[in-house]
């Protein structure tokens, strides 16, 4: 059995990932069963391949095509009990080809139902608003399939929210206060549902079928062929040698590994199961060393140039470039690294710890002449989307350039059962989004149906005035006005329904759900679209690191051998970049760099206030400085951060003043003696 450097096995760390991440809970097949699975998880790549180089297909239909897969595929590979992901069972007659019965009718069934309406298509303008007996039918089955497959690759909570949000549709007319709504019948549901652009064939699966899929696809080929890799010994070539230098490695080949991975997970058991047991070895404790790796994992979906399915949505939402994307997300992603690695590097100092030694350090410019060809497909994709083009043109020629130089490369030569399994693989890894994306869909179609998004707007925006009348003769000097106060809670809201979101929804579905909700609300309060979408897209993201239900961190953890929750409280603290950055940026839009009253002045206030506000508190949380921090000091860092971070210049200046304050005092008085803490 191969293991690795934590002493457990890669099995063991596969099995880590699935049991943190039901998306890859993948059930084990018979011989039979296994390959003409891959041959259709190889055929719904190729399809996306080809498609993506040689012209998309009619939307409805490429739409159609790519859920018939993705639905089917789905009960193949997904048991339907957790009994059923473990157990290898024997071909009978109730279990042909080992698989039960009932999945192979819900397969076909599902198949039926996508493909329905691309083949109705051609008089589907005279169905919509008086859809026929067998429309509803065929929709009502769309829609129990999606239901199970979405439970089964994703868990209980969005299929939940998506019957929920039904049954309001329905029976709108009981709802409480202003909720409240006529109410629709259920042929009018699934009409709106099933064969409109608005519910389960519209933007969320279009935008997974279109891009999402393909980018998902070209980062494990990316991984296979050594790009990875190359990415971890660079770190290490770069950061091991400086104090506490795992800890450093990790989240510098976290935050390089994360631009081709849109998982917070995968990251975390990729990088971790290298960084953790090092960080371990020079004395982090280990729920520190699991937090470090979780915190930095999670900012992967933040990281350009592939930001997993949130950026694509942005693009088709917003209807602006994907460049604009990447360039408005480079400053944030940035800091979100930084605050983690500034608390890495008090930690490192306060506990007195090494780096690595030479010895254990591979040399950069060695990895770089050895490895350097696998970089040219990443290069190759950045190149074609800084050209003007489609991201899905960008990620055919990545996908293309990675096979063509993984056949060529004679260190880590691709052999085509080496691509052929990257392809199933590719599309095993998009299943699950697939089917979120379609159950989402679900969620918004009730939304427009019955414009409940008009009435939760009023309603938070009621409550976050009354809160900020309460409060604002409490605020001294005027620091915030009682628009900017109000906007404050507005997002404090928003954030913590983002955050409670998260505990059970992925970040894509997570983004959508809110997108729908929350971001008319802030829009309505002034907030230009843009921000507003990258705020909930943050908050969704932070999920993964925000207790009781962090699965990153609680991934990390079972790598570590270290206690989940003390992990995830760890890694919500190292992850202060990503709680204040979204606050800056709604206050101080300029840090987005393409946002419309762009300046320079207001960019370099806001990014220097944040790089020192966070730089304030990752001491006030480390408790050391150049030395080390008693409670008055912290208590004053704290304060100057929060000022340090709010728009205005005259607070920027007072919060600045206070850091230098005691910065100064620290360098002539600190204790800089290191101080041994437990793990």
């Amino acid at each position: 059995m191969s293991q690795d450097t934590t002493g457990k096995s890669v099995e063991q760390i596969k099995a880590l990932e699935e049991k943190f991440d039901p998306e890859v809970r993948f059930r084990p097949l018979q011989p039979a069963t296994a390959w003409l699975t891959a041959i259709l998880l190889f055929s719904l790549s190729l399809f996306h391949y080809y498609t993506a180089g040689f012209g998309l297909l009619r939307e409805v239909t490429h739409r159609g095509v790519h859920m018939a897969f993705v639905l089917a595929l789905i009960f193949l590979v997904f048991a339907a009990t957790p009994s059923g992901q473990s157990k290898l069972y024997k071909s009978s007659l109730w279990r042909p080809g080992g698989i039960p019965l009932p999945d192979w009718i819900f397969a076909i069934a599902a198949a039926a139902a996508a493909l329905y309406v691309p083949y109705v298509f051609h008089d589907l303008a005279f169905r919509i608003g008086n859809p026929l007996a067998i429309d509803v039918v065929m929709g009502t089955v769309m829609i129990v399939v999606l239901l199970e497959a979405t439970r089964r690759s994703m868990g209980w909570p969005l299929p939940i929210i998506a019957i929920l949000v039904m049954v309001y549709a329905v029976f709108g007319r009981h709802a409480p206060g202003l909720l409240v709504h006529p109410g629709a019948s259920w042929p009018t549901v699934v009409n709106h549902l099933y064969l409109t652009s608005q519910g389960i064939y519209g933007l969320p699966v279009g935008v997974v079928a279109t891009y999402v899929f393909h980018f998902v696809l070209f980062g494990v080929l990316a991984t296979r062929m050594g790009l990875g890799k190359l990415f971890i010994d660079l770190a290490s070539a770069v950061a091991g040698r400086y104090s506490g230098g795992p800890a450093k490695v990790s989240v510098l080949s976290s935050a390089l590994l994360g631009s081709i991975s849109g998982s917070s997970i995968a990251n975390t058991v990729t990088t971790g199961s290298l960084t953790i047991p090092a960080m371990v070895r020079i004395g982090y404790p280990r729920h520190f060393a699991a937090a470090v790796e979780a915190a930095a994992s999670t900012g992967g979906q933040i990281t350009p140039p592939v930001m997993g399915a949130a950026a694509f949505l942005m693009v088709e939402f917003l209807g602006i470039p994907y460049t604009d994307i990447l360039l408005a997300a480079m400053v944030p992603a940035s800091m979100h690294f930084f605050g983690v690695l500034m608390q890495v590097h008090f930690e490192a100092k306060r506990q007195g710890l090494r780096g690595l030694s030479p010895e254990e350090l591979p040399k950069a410019w060695q990895v770089l002449k050895q490895d350097w060809p696998v970089l040219a497909p990443l290069f190759i994709l950045i190149a074609v989307l800084l050209n003007g083009n489609t991201p899905y043109l960008a990620a055919f020629w990545g996908i293309t350039a990675c096979m063509v130089i993984g056949v060529l490369n004679p260190r880590n030569r691709l052999m085509p059962r080496d691509i052929f399994d990257a392809f199933v693989t590719g599309a095993k890894y998009a299943l699950a989004v697939g089917a979120a994306a379609a159950t989402v869909g679900i969620v918004i179609g009730v939304v427009t149906l019955t414009g409940v998004s008009f009435k939760v707007s009023y309603i938070v925006t009621s409550t976050a005035a009354t809160w900020a009348s309460s409060i604002q003769p409490f605020i001294p000097f005027d620091v915030m006005s009682m628009a900017n106060l109000t906007l404050l809670f507005t997002l404090i809201l928003t954030a913590l329904v983002c955050i409670l979101m998260g505990c059970g929804i992925p970040t894509t579905a997570n983004y959508l759900i809110m997108v729908t909700v929350a971001a008319p609300i802030l829009v309505l309060l002034g907030v230009e679209p843009l921000v507003a979408h990258f705020f909930v897209f943050y908050y969704g993201v932070l999920a993964d690191i925000t207790p009781p239900v962090a699965l990153a961190a609680y991934a990390a953890a079972g790598i570590a051998n270290a206690n989940p929750f003390k992990a995830g409280n760890t890694a919500f603290r190292l992850g202060i970049g990503k709680i204040l950055v979204p606050f800056v940026f709604v206050f101080s839009p300029s840090m987005l760099l393409v946002v419309k009253d762009f300046s320079w002045a207001s960019f370099v206030l806001a990014t220097g206030g944040t790089v020192v506000g966070i730089t304030a508190l990752s001491a006030a949380f480390s408790a050391w400085m150049f030395g080390h921090i008693g409670w008055i000091g912290r208590t004053i860092l704290i304060l100057a951060a929060m000022l340090l971070v709010a728009p205005e210049l005259y607070t920027t200046l007072i919060g600045l003043s206070a850091v230098v304050i005691v910065a100064t005092w620290q360098w002539l008085n600190g204790n800089r003696t290191p101080v041994a803490q437990a793990g």
